[in-house]
């Protein structure tokens, strides 16, 4: 509880004078997590141990309205190019910079370190895409003790492709865990990088906590016990948290159990479905140990002062069960495949409404910290708007690009990182397979593929989308149904 009382303790402040940075271009690291739900950091009212990403929410500033694209290969195309995904599953398009061509045009030294998944052969690989320096998953979710072990549950057991450089890896040592082995990169890189003085760029997006749940023994006995209470009552307790840290304003009512949660009273193999959990908070505090590291490579370095770090997950938390509920399988061990299923997703993006895949908050809602000491007033919360697609505009900003390219699609954040606001109001739309969403300023219209009607929100006034408004303003759900459509034209012209 230490880490939630020092939060607690922390004085949030919005729009603070804009800073004077200076002319010098920020180093940015850039660290993502994999399928993490909205509520699991300890800054967001999470009972996971996180003081090293709490520590940048401490030291720099927090956002509680960031937005992804709902999916892993969407989320990461739309970082890596600033736009909109060029077609529907997300992969790069030849034509489109990255952000690693672009920031070393301007004279960044660039590195890879993690899960890619935009591709794994040529001309799509990080080599390929302006990073000097790659290691890791080429494709999706792997075993992290031993990526080469193929996936259970996808038909012909495909073994995912991990790349050291140029060079493909398929034997992994005794004691291998993918989170350690990212980090143990991303240090490398930032002590080189540190010691020849160029301004670098470091893209570190780890695996964790998406499933497989693995994780080594030691940390998850970390966990014991923690989750024997069940879901209903770590979501109560988080959201209470999220009030008491100002997250959400008095009032905010958060979304009810979704329909595919069973009360953790009727829940069968409940010491089964809370190890499940302990593995995934397992994951989580030791990619917060990965952050740790990385932190002091910095302070080792010299360079952390000039160092933007920014922290943010890639989609909500995923109540997937490809393997079906299997109690025979044990979380945990590389011999086993277990995911968190529905009634622990739904724990995880407390206080939001569905998970990954859907357009929901639960599914396009992120946090986000950041921290940058030359240029962030530390102990920042901002409620302004922000979305992945921003991204790069902002790091092209800082780094002295002057006139940002007219064909990305996001806005610089750089005024809002310094305490400021946005320059326009956001107007953002998604769909991933059949599931569509549209938001406009405060409002938003959601579309669930299942239901097939949309729905009306003010996601400023209602955050976790419990009250639909689209009976009482009929007008303006069908007018952003029609800037939806006009959003997905504009977007699939350019694939």
């Amino acid at each position: 509880m230490r880490h939630i009382l020092a939060l607690l303790a922390l004085t949030w402040s919005c729009h603070a004078p804009r800073l004077d940075v200076g002319p010098k271009p920020p180093n940015v690291v850039l660290i993502m997590a994999d399928d993490m739900g909205w509520s699991d950091l300890g800054c967001y009212g999470g009972e996971i141990e996180t003081p090293h990403i709490d520590s940048l929410a401490r030291d720099g500033v927090l956002f509680t309205q960031f937005h992804n694209n709902a999916k892993c290969t969407t989320t990461r195309a739309s970082v890596l190019t600033g736009t909109y995904p060029r077609d529907a599953g997300g992969s790069l398009s030849p034509e489109v910079p990255t952000v690693a061509e672009r920031l070393a045009a301007l004279g960044y030294r660039t590195a890879f370190s993690g899960k890619w998944h935009q591709g794994s052969q040529a001309p799509s690989r990080p080599l390929d895409r302006g990073f000097e320096f790659s290691y890791g998953l080429l494709d999706g979710c792997c075993n992290f003790f031993d990526p080469a072990q193929p996936d259970p549950d996808f038909k012909g057991g495909r073994v995912r492709v991990f790349c050291d450089g140029e060079d493909r890896v398929t034997e992994f040592p005794e004691g291998y865990y993918t989170t350690d082995a990212f980090t143990e990169r991303a240090v490398e890189r930032i002590e080189a990088f540190g010691a020849e003085g160029a301004p670098f760029f470091l893209y570190l997006p780890y695996t964790a906590p998406h499933y497989p749940l693995h994780a080594r023994p030691e940390d998850i006995a970390s966990q014991e016990g923690r989750y024997d209470v069940g879901w209903e009552e770590i979501a109560r307790a988080r959201f209470e948290r999220q009030l008491e840290l100002g997250l959400f304003e008095e009032g905010t009512v958060p979304a009810p159990m979704e329909r595919e949660v069973t009360s953790w009273e009727m829940a069968q193999h409940k010491e089964w479905q809370a190890d499940r959990m302990e593995v995934y908070a397992a994951m989580v505090t030791s990619m917060d140990d990965g952050v740790g590291e990385v932190l002091a490579a910095l302070e080792r370095a010299g360079v952390a002062e000039d160092t933007l770090v920014l922290f943010l997950s890639d989609n909500g938390a995923c109540a997937e069960l490809p393997g079906g509920e299997r109690p025979e399988r044990i979380p945990g061990p590389k011999e086993h495949y277990v995911t968190c299923g529905p009634g622990w997703a739904w724990a995880q993006n407390t206080p939001f409404r569905r998970y990954k895949q859907w357009v929901h908050q639960g599914g396009v809602a992120t946090p986000l910290v950041a921290r940058w000491p030359a240029g962030i007033k530390p102990g920042t919360l901002t409620r302004e708007p922000g979305h992945i697609i921003d991204l790069l505009p902002t790091f092209l900003e800082l780094a002295g690009a002057g006139t940002l390219p007219e064909e990305l699609d996001g806005e610089s954040l750089a005024p809002v990182l310094t305490g400021g606001e946005r320059s326009s109001p956001p107007e953002w739309g998604w769909l991933w397979s059949g599931n569509r969403a549209y938001r406009r300023g405060a409002w938003k219209i959601s579309w669930e593929k299942r239901w097939k009607r949309w729905e009306l929100y003010n996601i400023e006034a209602d955050p976790t989308e419990a009250r639909d408004l689209s009976e009482v303003h009929p007008e303006l759900t069908e007018e952003l149904a029609g800037s939806w459509e006009s959003w997905r034209t504009r977007t699939r012209k350019r694939g």
